[in-house]
């Protein structure tokens, strides 16, 4: 074998071995500006977008023992792979294509599994990991902050602070006092005033 063409093969091997998926894309009809800026997308996510001959992938994916996608290497293909998930890199693919109408998500491999077309676009609208630990996170808190929405309701049904209350409590405290001083007033008052009644006769 060339050298050279070997280089290239354990370059490829290294690559699928160190990548939990491969996702293959016709990127026919796209520029070199549409092609790097896809590269930046993919890369923004951990994944990385390689151009080589379908005859090299071939032999690479064959050397690391991975499933048999052969005839599906035909045309214009690049192939990407990454250390992060698959449903990112597949998610940039497809609203990539959404956008400019290409490149096409032909096969993937994923694990021991052949992917088709279909299988790598519903793979693209799942949640990535965080965001479906993001969920759950909120499910399990969910209850917690009902229960504490209906303590603070039914200790506190009008907002105010208890700060507040307990300063409003003296006031109310110290009116009765006073109160109770009027009326002991009105009643000194009442004997004079039955006392003038017979002087009135």
């Amino acid at each position: 074998m060339n050298p050279d063409k070997k280089i290239i093969i354990n370059g490829l091997l290294d690559r699928v071995n160190a990548s939990p998926y491969l996702i293959v894309i016709d990127y026919t009809g796209l520029t070199v500006q549409q092609f790097t800026e896809l590269r930046n997308r993919l890369g923004a996510g951990g994944a990385n977008c390689t151009v080589a001959k379908n005859t090299y992938m071939r032999k690479a994916l064959a050397e690391a023992g991975m499933p048999d996608i052969g005839a599906d290497l035909t045309g214009q293909m690049a192939y990407v792979m990454g250390d992060a998930e698959v449903f990112s890199a597949a998610k940039v693919i497809k609203n990539f294509e959404k956008e400019f109408k290409k490149p096409e998500m032909k096969v993937g491999i994923l694990g021991n599994a052949i992917l088709d077309a279909e299988a790598l676009k519903s793979i693209a609208d799942i949640p990535s990991r965080e965001a479906v630990l993001s969920q759950l996170l909120a499910t399990i808190l969910e209850p917690a902050t009902r229960i504490a929405r209906v303590v603070k309701a039914k200790f506190n049904p009008d907002g105010d602070d208890s700060a507040d209350k307990a300063e409003e409590a003296p006031a109310a405290e110290s009116e009765a006092p006073a109160a109770e001083a009027e009326v002991a007033v009105v009643a000194a008052e009442a004997p004079a005033a039955e006392a003038e009644t017979p002087a009135a006769e």
